[in-house]
């Protein structure tokens, strides 16, 4: 299972926007040799002064190494920051997608806006829940199928006494199987 414990960062005194710059970086470093303003510019989709103004105030805070009209580099610590921020947002987003069949533009959206405020011990619950769906024999694609019918059609009473039905059928037969131990 992944572990994985984040530090507030709003502590630290970042806000949600710097936490976006970072991240934003964090993902261009990764994708590009060098960056620069416009990209950032171009990824947020604001003005080159507002990313000018920003990057300054990261410099001072030691998450980036900016100098004006060069290039800027993370430091370590920007770096760590921008991994963290990025995870939450993934993990979020897979959540949104795969469990509650978001569409993809509004997974990323809102995973942009809930990455800043969920704490690390609900991320975590969230990627065991997100594991326990995939990998529990009673649940995983099945129950996303089923999830995704009562999400279109809302709750139908003789299919729901139908699936009770089914389960303990199942649940029965499992129980008489002489290949499943008995608690």
């Amino acid at each position: 299972m992944t572990q994985y414990k984040k530090k507030n960062t709003t502590e630290k005194g970042l806000t949600p926007t710097m936490e976006n710059y970072l991240e934003a970086i964090y993902n261009l470093s990764r994708e590009k040799r060098t960056v620069r303003v416009k990209d950032i510019a171009k990824k947020l989709g604001v003005k080159m002064p507002t990313v000018s103004s920003m990057l300054k105030t990261l410099s001072e805070k030691g998450l980036i190494f900016y100098e004006k009209y060069e290039f800027l580099e993370m430091t370590g610590k920007g770096y760590t920051i921008g991994s963290e921020i990025n995870h939450r947002h993934q993990t979020l987003k897979t959540f949104l997608i795969d469990i509650l069949q978001i569409g993809q533009d509004q997974a990323d959206e809102d995973a942009c806006r809930m990455e800043h405020a969920v704490s690390p011990s609900t991320l975590e619950r969230i990627t065991q829940f997100m594991e326990f769906v995939k990998n529990c024999p009673r649940t995983g694609d099945d129950w996303l199928k089923r999830f995704n019918e009562y999400r279109i059609y809302g709750k139908q009473k003789n299919k729901f006494f139908e699936k009770i039905r089914e389960f303990s059928r199942q649940y029965a037969d499992g129980i008489n199987d002489p290949g499943v131990k008995e608690k």
